[in-house]
């Protein structure tokens, strides 16, 4: 037996099904929110990458520029000791003559062009102990506290 109606249906169903019809006609319109949503976060993310990144080169100079300035000034506090020493042997102990030559070995192991290097910190720390101890017992008072800045005029004393 043949029913007429039963193949129509299929046939229409057949043809829906080949269709490129959208389940949801409102779909869209729903996911606007979470469109808008993940374009923002996408943007904002974008941007604040590059911020990200600008800022990390900012403080990356600032940093390298202030480890720079303070080993600077031990190389040359060492200079001065070790000019003094040339000129006048028996000017300084054994002991301080010692622990100048310790702290010139430690500025020379110093890591300068591996910031990320883990012994930074440490040969930092030992360089400024050493330096405290050899003013002490030159009985000097030097001290680094950085260069004064130009914008306070105050600071600096001659």
């Amino acid at each position: 037996m043949f029913f007429p109606s039963l193949l129509i249906i299929d046939v229409l169903l057949l043809i829906v099904s080949r269709m490129d019809i959208p389940d949801d006609i409102f779909g869209e319109s729903l996911n606007l929110e979470d469109t808008h949503l993940n374009e923002g976060y996408q943007e904002g993310y974008e941007t604040g990458f590059a911020s990200g990144k600008d800022d990390g080169r900012e403080v990356g100079l600032k940093t390298g520029f202030t480890t720079g300035e303070e080993l600077g000034f031990y190389r040359g506090c060492i200079d001065v000791w070790n000019a003094v020493i040339r000129v006048e042997p028996s000017c300084y102990s054994a002991r301080v003559q010692k622990k100048i030559k310790e702290m010139d070995e430690l500025l020379s192991k110093y890591p300068i062009l591996e910031p990320e290097n883990e012994s930074v910190t440490d040969i930092m720390g030992s360089l400024r102990l050493k330096f405290r101890a050899i003013c002490a017992t030159l009985n000097v008072k030097l001290e680094y506290n950085g260069y004064p800045k130009a914008s306070d005029p105050n600071e600096i004393q001659f």
